[in-house]
């Protein structure tokens, strides 16, 4: 058997290039999607050098649009919708409207068909969910009244675009074999079937998915198999997502969708998201890959003018619409620049939009490449619009978060880094000591349980000297770093020893590497759980 088959090769070529490329665009700070669009293009058949199998890419995608999906789904808070549904609802619509229309406009002027000018309007429409959190998280918005818009105006968009997924491939079927003497039958006879068969599988999901899946879930649980769990999690991502597409003709996409929304509704969420991270993130980096094999960048060069009209639409036409909305709302103009910035960028969405359109011959091929240079375009320049016309929150300004931000200026108070199963522990005993403590917790489930339970919470990572300072770094006695990772904690220390070099660090670690890394950086006490279970253990043997 030889070792370079296409399969390994196009694994490979894909995941190397795409980790070069995205560490030179996380060292340029732009958003690693950008690297991932780039490494398409250079294993791409539009560029010298190495050709990855397109055939595999595509077929690998598949996975990756999966799993990007049961992502999607499985974060997907009905809470968070319902909260600002009377702006995010019409707005988001509103918007996607309009920059459907500008983009139809524009495949008009191309002498694209009406159909496909639908595909490359709606691509145009929808914000990448991966770009906007980033920015709203650089910002401090996310929890903010403004951050809270945001996401639901994009979780909207989201649920817009899984619909149109869903009708799309029926709607290309009846255009494509439309008889004019078969009148409206033809047009919304396939619709209907289409639309009862989602309906049937909704339905399947929602009556015995929801009972059966977390069910075999807690069997799984208690069988105190990790690797099973994992398993078990992606072969439902996975298989329902299958099922959806055999047994109701319904796409992927939907069907990864309603099993990670499901899923997520249990209490084991967190667990699954965590367990099937790693390889979704892996799935999705091939993902966009994929999606940059398929861009020609002659376009460039080609078609300039094209090319400037849909970064307008992306950047300037979605932007408009979405400031004039939401201040028709009577919100301030600094929320509608906030919606503004976040969503002034194309995603995720428009490449599955593309991807499909592609495939059921309705786009052009230079509409593809239009949409794939409008989403490197704006993702490039999303952080510099975001700096530009978004004040940077502090949370003293916002009515919702001044009581806790003044409680972050005791003096000789401890900071806990990561609100953990560790990080919950020793909250809990030093509330029970009534110890003044400030919570730095990024993950916004995380961050939001702390707050329920009563302490100061700064939401944000401690690799951010800002987070740190707004902890109260230079008045605070301790540091307690409880997140997993070894190697982030000793750079979490370094980060605090430069801002007040007195504090008294204690710092969590998992191995002998770990434990050797952080004595490296002078941490003056690691806790390592294996040392500590021994120790507890043989110390337990010698009493009895």
């Amino acid at each position: 058997m030889p070792h370079h088959t296409p399969l390994i090769g196009t694994i490979v070529a894909g995941l190397v290039v795409a980790f070069v490329m995205g560490a030179i665009a996380h060292r340029l700070k732009l958003s690693p999607l950008v690297g991932y669009l780039v490494a398409g293009i250079i294993v791409g058949p539009f560029t010298p050098g190495f050709v990855a199998n397109a055939g595999l890419a595509n077929e690998l995608a598949e996975i990756g649009v999966i799993l990007l999906m049961f992502g999607v789904g499985l974060h997907f808070s009905l809470r968070d919708l319902l909260s600002v549904k009377n702006i995010a609802v019409p707005g988001a619509i509103g918007q996607i409207a309009v920059a459907t229309l500008l983009g139809i406009g524009l495949s008009h002027f191309m002498g694209w068909p009406l159909l496909g000018g639908l595909v490359f309007g709606l691509a145009l429409s929808v914000a990448s969910t991966v770009v906007l959190l980033r920015a709203l998280q650089g910002a401090d918005l996310v929890k903010t009244r403004r951050g809270r818009i945001a996401v639901g105006w994009l979780i909207v968009e989201d649920l817009v675009m899984v619909l149109a997924l869903v009708l799309l491939p029926a709607l290309a079927g009846v255009m494509n074999n439309a008889d004019a003497s078969a009148g409206a039958g033809a047009l919304f006879g396939p619709l209907l079937g289409t639309l009862l068969k989602v309906t049937g599988f909704v339905a399947l999901m929602l009556i015995v998915g929801r009972r059966v899946i977390p069910w075999a879930l807690h069997w799984v649980v208690h069988s105190g198999s990790r690797e099973l769990f994992r398993l078990a999690v992606l072969a439902i991502a996975l298989g329902v997502a299958f099922g959806a597409a055999v047994a109701f003709d319904v796409s992927f996409a939907l069907g990864a969708f309603f099993a990670g929304m499901i899923l997520g509704e249990t209490p084991l969420s967190r667990r699954a998201a965590e367990e099937t991270l790693p390889l979704r993130d892996a799935f999705a980096v091939l993902f966009f890959v994929s999606v940059g094999m398929l861009f020609n960048p002659a376009v460039l060069v080609q078609q300039p003018l094209p090319l400037l009209a849909t970064v307008a639409i992306i950047i300037i036409g979605k932007s408009i619409a979405a400031f004039v909305i939401v201040r028709a709302f009577g919100y301030t103009g600094e929320t509608a620049l906030t919606i503004a910035a976040s969503l002034a960028q194309i995603g995720e969405f428009s490449f599955i939009l593309a991807s499909l359109g592609t495939g059921l011959g309705i786009l052009p091929a230079e509409a593809r490449d239009l949409i794939l240079a409008g989403a490197i375009v704006s993702i490039f320049l999303n952080p510099l619009i975001f700096s530009l016309i978004v004040r940077k929150h502090k949370p003293e300004d916002d009515e919702e978060l001044t009581e806790k931000a003044q409680v972050t200026r005791r003096i000789g108070h401890v900071i806990l880094v990561g609100y953990g199963r560790v990080g919950k522990m020793i909250a809990s005993r030093l509330a029970e000591r009534h110890a003044h403590l400030v919570v730095v917790e990024g993950d916004h489930e995380r961050a939001e349980e702390a707050e329920e339970a009563g302490l100061s919470v700064v939401r944000g990572s401690a690799l951010e000297d800002r987070h740190l300072i707004a902890a109260g770094i230079c008045e605070a006695r301790r540091l307690l770093i409880a997140v997993p990772e070894g190697f982030e904690g000793g750079a979490i220390h370094q980060h605090a020893r430069h801002l007040n070099p007195n504090i008294q660090v204690i710092a969590r670690a998992h191995s002998d590497a770990e434990v050797v890394h952080l004595e490296g950086l002078g941490v003056p006490h690691i806790v390592m759980g294996e040392r500590e279970l021994a120790a507890k253990m043989l110390s337990l043997c010698g009493a009895g």
